[in-house]
C-alpha cells in the first residue's frame, strides 16, 4: 500500500466527515448526493482521466465486497466506519455510496440492518 496515497485519501474523506454524518442521517427520508471538491483529489498528483467512481454497499455494517488493491474504497469505508455517530447509522441501517467519475457521492438509505433475535433460553 502506498502510505503517501492512503495518507492523502484518508485525509481527503476526514475532511467531508461532519457533511457526511448530516448526509447519511437525511438519506433515511430520500437519497442524498454530494460533489466534492475535484482539486481535493487531484492535488496529489494522482488524478486519472477517467475520474474516480466507485460503489460500496454496507448491510449489517459490513461491506458487500472486498476491496483489495482499491485505496480510495478502502479509506472511505475505514474512515467512515471510525466515526462513532456514522458507525452507529451503519450499525442499524444498510446503505449504498456511488462515487462518480464527476466526484459525486450518491448516499442511499436501503432501511433498516437485519437484527439478530436472541437464541431462546432452553
Amino acid at each position: 500500500m502506498n502510505s503517501n496515497k492512503h495518507y492523502f485519501y484518508t485525509s481527503v474523506w476526514f475532511k467531508y466527515i461532519p457533511v457526511l454524518r448530516i448526509l447519511i442521517k437525511k438519506s433515511a427520508a430520500e437519497e442524498q448526493v454530494f460533489s466534492f471538491n475535484r482539486v481535493d483529489f487531484e492535488r496529489a498528483g494522482y488524478a486519472r482521466k477517467s475520474g474516480y467512481k466507485f460503489a460500496v454497499s454496507f448491510i449489517n455494517n459490513r461491506t458487500d465486497s472486498i476491496f483489495a488493491g482499491n485505496e480510495l474504497i478502502q479509506t472511505f469505508v475505514s474512515v467512515l466506519q471510525e466515526d462513532d455517530v456514522i458507525k452507529q447509522l451503519l450499525i442499524n441501517n444498510n446503505y449504498t455510496f456511488i462515487f462518480t467519475s464527476k466526484f459525486v457521492l450518491h448516499i442511499k438509505n436501503n432501511g433498516p440492518a437485519d437484527v439478530p433475535e436472541p437464541s431462546p433460553e432452553v
